[in-house]
């Protein structure tokens, strides 16, 4: 029986798959869903029916970023994750990808990084689905970042794209050691788009955070530049954002009758290392 990446989420147990599910010895079991995913996220840790992204948003999202607009910052991200791992003293070299999504961060670091064992969870089943349908080789989860079904110090770099940070949780799951590329979003990121849908936008805060148990390395900026060529693309991207929530009626009536939109675009890399225990 092949042994998963992830532990049972009830006992913290060790999973193996077998006759389509991940079993634990205690008799925990957990079906794995016919894209190949298990949903390792209980009922009572759920703050709603569906929580995360819904079906239209990973739609969106996934239709945005094969276009290769976010392409510089799936770049920067591999680079950074491939000199962490290069760096790792641990034999078995492991990338966990938190708050996936729809997996095409996930994707990019998994085919420039071959032999590394690659995984990704969201809370999202509909995201983790749809990751689990488009990408090959990864083993992916429905599972929560503050209730990790993750053995403690079995990861090597830990990657997280605008998703929430489980202080506690991801300082458990990192080695000694090992690295956290945390992306955030750069002071003028999407710029022109908030123009749009705010009378008066506002830069996006810069600052140095300290995450429990790990040493900030540095900052590493990728600013850019995207033309949308059309409204679809417009809209795809809107969904994809915070803004599409709590936008004034106003502004995303000014938005949904633009033609085209160009934008900056600002991602900044934050790269932690574990402290040694």
């Amino acid at each position: 029986m092949q042994e998963s990446f992830f532990c049972c989420p009830i006992c913290k147990g060790v999973l193996k798959k077998e006759n389509g599910a991940l079993r634990c010895q205690n008799r925990h079991s957990f079906d794995l869903a016919k894209e190949g995913y298990a949903n390792l996220l209980p009922v009572n840790r759920k703050h709603s029916s569906l929580p995360g992204d819904d079906k239209q948003m990973v739609l969106a999202r996934r239709r945005f970023l094969e276009r290769g607009f976010y392409a510089a910052f799936a770049d920067m991200l591999c680079q950074l994750a491939q000199k962490a791992l290069g760096e790792s003293k641990n034999a078995q070299q492991t990338l966990l990808d938190a708050g996936c999504g729809e997996g095409y961060y996930t994707g990019c670091l998994a085919q420039s990084m071959p032999r590394v064992y690659v995984a990704g969870f969201d809370i999202s089943k509909a995201a983790v689905r749809s990751a689990a349908k488009r990408v090959a080789n990864v083993e992916f989860a429905v599972a929560s970042s503050f209730s990790m079904p993750v053995r403690t110090a079995s990861v090597s770099c830990l990657t997280n794209v605008f998703a929430p940070v489980a202080q506690e949780e991801f300082a458990r799951v990192v080695c000694p050691g090992g690295v956290f590329l945390y992306a955030v979003p750069g002071p003028r990121h999407l710029w022109e788009l908030k123009q749009v849908l705010y009378s008066t936008p506002y830069e996006n805060e810069q600052k140095e955070v300290a995450y429990f148990g790990f040493q900030m390395e540095k900052r590493v900026p990728v600013r850019g530049e995207i033309c949308l060529e059309n409204k679809q693309q417009i809209q795809d991207l809107f969904a994809m954002t915070p803004y599409y929530w709590k936008t004034p009626q106003q502004g995303a009536q000014k938005l949904a009758q633009l033609e085209t939109l160009k934008t900056q675009i600002a991602f900044d890399f934050l790269v932690y290392r574990r402290k040694e225990r």
